[in-house]
């Protein structure tokens, strides 16, 4: 393998003999060493075979003024994340794993502690990415002497929750969260009533409430205006046996059109009751 690009004295860029970029990193494995050289392969200790050129690029970029020690981190965090996960996580959680530790630490470190507003949401409702998390600060803790908190260990979850659904777009992610958890809201108030977080009920309604979210910010569904014109057999039958679950979900629908200018369907408000009268059946008619 010959030299690409040096990023520092422990990290360059080369190919592999298909042509493909990786980024290689290890203790002097560029120390005094020029473009066009030979990389020592006894030195690597770390190698990165990134897919997209763009992220390759980008990690390539965020190394030049930042310690390789996050990327190894960042690296540790993502493997373990990866076997722990049924969904494929993307490239990009490297380079936004490796920003993100590198700018907390250096926080932690001028005594700058930052509350995330998202704590409470992100460990209910992405419980298995926030135990990931908190698992990610043990990593770290090991690699830099440096214990953060459960507010850092939601950023990640939140990295953790974005890379499998939305590739680099993080405001996505926070937007999804906001939905979920305000739409929530309105069925525990419409019903005065905590919900069974526990259920089988309430996790297919979580998922249902994401994806049908993430569908609307990537505008994947056309506004269903016509839709709402429609008056099909199930929708008829959804509102006359579950009034109650139905008057929440006409609630949802204008919280949804007036906030977001999400107009739904006549069949999204059928899966929206159905799914509300399972989350509370002991309180619906």
């Amino acid at each position: 393998m010959y030299i690409k690009k040096i990023l520092n004295n422990n990290v360059v860029v080369t190919t592999t003999k298909l042509n493909q970029e990786i980024v290689v990193m290890g203790k002097g494995l560029a120390f005094q060493k020029k473009i066009g050289e030979t990389i020592d392969a006894s030195k690597i200790e770390k190698t990165f075979v990134l897919e997209n050129h763009e992220i390759s690029e980008k990690l390539s970029i965020l190394l030049k003024d930042t310690s390789e020690l996050y990327v190894n981190i960042s690296s540790k965090i993502f493997d373990y994340a990866q076997s722990e996960l049924s969904s494929k996580l993307d490239e990009y959680l490297y380079v936004a794993l490796t920003d993100h530790l590198s700018l907390a630490i250096s926080r932690h470190k001028q005594g700058i502690y930052l509350k995330n507003v998202l704590l409470w949401e992100i460990r209910k409702y992405y419980k298995q990415e926030f135990q990931i998390a908190l698992k990610s600060l043990d990593i770290i803790e090991s690699d830099t002497g440096i214990r953060l908190g459960e507010d850092e260990a939601a950023s990640i979850a939140l990295h953790l929750v974005n890379s499998q659904l939305f590739s680099e777009d993080m405001a996505e992610a926070v937007r999804v969260t906001e939905i979920v958890n305000n739409v929530l809201n309105i069925v525990k108030y419409h019903f005065r009533m905590e919900l069974d977080e526990s259920s089988i009920n309430h996790e297919r309604f979580l998922t249902h409430l994401r994806f049908s979210a993430i569908r609307f910010i990537r505008k994947e569904k056309e506004k269903e205006k016509e839709a709402k014109r429609n008056d099909p057999f199930l929708y008829k039958q959804v509102k006359n046996k579950y009034s109650t679950a139905f008057h929440c979900s006409q609630k949802i629908m204008v919280y949804l059109e007036n906030t977001y200018g999400w107009v739904i369907s006549n069949e999204e408000i059928t899966y929206l009751t159905l799914h509300i009268h399972r989350i509370t059946n002991r309180y619906t008619n």
